[in-house]
């Protein structure tokens, strides 16, 4: 089922696909440090905010759930860049939205492609790069998330602070058109999963992938994943700001520090757990990952360098996670269902993320002096979550070579 690609072919693909990967997860995550400015411009609160995070994950929720049922009938790369193209109008209007509720509404347009697209690069990659790389692979594709914090989430911040909260969508929308234009040209045509015989009916790949319990463990470990570190992950730039006492105009300086470290950490994370084992790998990386999810949303005032040390940890060791879990999930995969799995598995983060964000959203509240109170709580339900996914990844078999 693989595609063999030459070394040259397949670094070039892998560049591609992060840079794709960047522009929807910039998209993303750039909601997150733009908390403290939107609640003030639209006067919203903690709640209000976390359904603006989440519109875009239900959205994606659903936009996966659908293409399940089809997105195995289609070229990979030409649904990839039709997807792209809509995701790049749909941020656009994020820019132009002239209020609270129709930024929600465009939000959740961005998130209908953007969770097609997440779903397809991961399927790509599993269809193009073999079982032994395939963890690197996922390591230098999940690098777009260590360059778009290390110089995308500062860079549009640094827009909003002196232009308008607008200013970093419109970045991201340039950005995609570029990574549009390379994809056209470095992309390769993927079919073979297209000469499978006929479906019965549409929904039947979607029945043969749910009717494997292989595939559900893996859809609940990824669930698990994504609820531990999205109940967090949110409102991190509130609470820095709010109750640590980090300064608004200091918050690039946090996004610098902690993608730097995890680029650093991603490209070894993934050596490692290809060379020792994906899942022994994912198991000690998740492990580390519970102290700062414990420790983390109990921090009081303190140094700025202090609170770089816990944020650069948990940036590194929450989205280290994903390399090996992301090879395992999409190597437990039915190599015929792959493209079908993926959407479902894009369906069921995207609805923990939402779920996670929503959840948090109402546990946290603001006092009289705009400080955060319920963090804790949320840090310790996030830790519950990620020693369910400890205990879960290694029940997942995962295909081997030929995967």
């Amino acid at each position: 089922m693989s595609t063999e690609l030459s070394p040259r072919s397949e670094r070039f693909f892998l560049l591609t696909l992060a840079g794709i990967q960047f522009s929807h997860i910039l998209d993303f995550m750039i909601m997150m440090p733009l908390g403290p400015i939107l609640m003030q411009v639209f006067g919203i609160s903690t709640h209000e905010f976390g359904l603006l995070v989440a519109s875009y994950s239900f959205s994606a929720a659903i936009s996966g759930l659908l293409a399940a049922t089809f997105v195995d009938l289609f070229e990979r790369k030409r649904m990839l860049l039709i997807c792209f193209s809509l995701f790049v109008l749909a941020t656009l209007a994020c820019s132009l939205a002239p209020g609270y509720s129709t930024l929600i509404l465009a939000r959740g347009l961005a998130g209908v492609f953007g969770g097609i697209m997440g779903a397809l690069i991961h399927t790509m990659i599993g269809d193009a790069i073999p079982f032994s790389r395939r963890a690197r692979a996922n390591g230098v594709v999940s690098s777009a998330f260590s360059i778009s914090t290390i110089a995308g989430v500062p860079l549009s911040l640094w827009l909003a602070n002196h232009f308008s909260w607008r200013a970093p969508f419109i970045l991201i929308a340039v950005l995609s058109l570029i990574f549009l234009a390379i994809g056209l040209r470095f992309l390769p045509e993927l079919r073979h999963h297209m000469n499978e015989e006929k479906r019965a009916h549409l929904l039947s790949a979607t029945f043969n992938v749910l009717g494997d319990i292989n595939h559900l463990r893996a859809l609940l470990f990824s669930a698990l994943i994504i609820f531990s570190g999205f109940t967090v992950i949110p409102y991190i730039t509130i609470y820095a700001v709010n109750n640590v006492g980090i300064a608004q105009q200091d918050i690039p300086i946090v996004y610098l520090i902690g993608g730097s470290a995890t680029f650093i950490g991603a490209r070894l994370i993934g050596h490692w757990a290809d060379k020792y084992g994906k899942v022994e790998v994912y198991r000690r990386v998740a492990l580390l990952a519970a102290l700062p999810l414990l420790v983390l949303p109990q921090i009081g005032v303190v140094p700025l360098w202090v609170w770089l040390i816990c944020s650069a940890s948990f940036f590194v060791l929450i989205s280290g996670r994903m390399i090996p879990a992301m090879a395992i999930i999409a190597s437990s995969a039915q190599p015929r269902l792959r493209g079908t799995f993926m959407s479902l598995n894009s369906t069921v983060q995207s609805l923990a993320m939402g779920l996670a964000s929503t959840l948090a959203g109402f546990l946290i509240t603001l006092d009289g002096n705009g400080r955060i109170i319920g963090y804790p709580l949320v840090g310790y339900i996030a830790l519950v979550a990620n020693l369910l996914a400890i205990w879960l990844a290694s029940r997942i078999v995962m295909h081997g070579r030929n995967a």
